[in-house]
């Protein structure tokens, strides 16, 4: 099977899966379904097309793609600081750090392999299977409160940016972070520079 191929078959099961997932979120539980199936299917489609795709910058957005889903996903629980923070740290920080080192690395045509692939496939789909008996395990004995009877849902915003410009909080690791995000874009670009002995051309043997 040629690669077109392989593209086109890929992403037709890809994209009937979506459709499967989005169909099923809005007519099992309507709207809170559908946006939890798209986001969730956000989350998913964007690590496999990342394992996938053989281009860094396809990657990286499949890559940026999870990382908005797992935002959406912190979204619908209530957790809009969490939410920001996906975004402001993974997508902003660490996808850029790992797309400045990727894209200044030559690239591998022969790093991608079925075989590989498959393995990692069924490495995921296994430890998923595996976590999801667990948790259906520990829920089983866990008794259900009415949504009437839960607490209103309060937002931490502001408590928690005080807190982390506070001198007596979290200001010196939010620093030591920034520092060290700093430190490892630096050691990203030394590793992969390029040399002058890379642009010469090898001698005959």
């Amino acid at each position: 099977m040629s690669i077109l191929h392989q593209q086109r078959a890929f992403y037709g099961l890809l994209t009937l899966a979506l459709l499967w997932s989005l169909g099923y979120g809005l007519v099992s539980h309507g709207a809170e379904g559908l946006a939890f199936a798209f986001f969730s299917s956000f989350t998913i489609a964007g690590a496999l097309m990342c394992i996938w795709e053989r281009s860094v910058v396809r990657s990286a957005f499949s890559l940026m793609a999870t990382f908005m889903g797992v935002a959406g996903l912190f979204l619908l629980l209530g957790s809009d600081f969490l939410a920001m923070a996906q975004i402001l740290i993974y997508v902003g920080g660490i996808l850029a750090l790992i797309l400045f080192g990727v894209m200044l690395t030559p690239p591998d045509l022969e790093e991608r392999s079925l075989a590989r692939i498959a393995g990692a496939m069924v490495f995921v789909i296994g430890g998923s299977g595996l976590v999801w008996k667990h948790v259906t395990d520990a829920t089983e004995s866990l008794a259900v409160v009415p949504a009437e009877e839960l607490a209103e849902m309060t937002s931490q915003d502001i408590s928690v940016g005080m807190a982390f410009l506070h001198p007596e909080q979290y200001v010196v690791a939010f620093e030591l972070a920034a520092f060290l995000l700093t430190v490892a874009l630096v050691a990203a670009v030394y590793i992969a520079r390029r040399r002058t002995a890379d642009f010469e051309p090898e001698e005959a043997a």
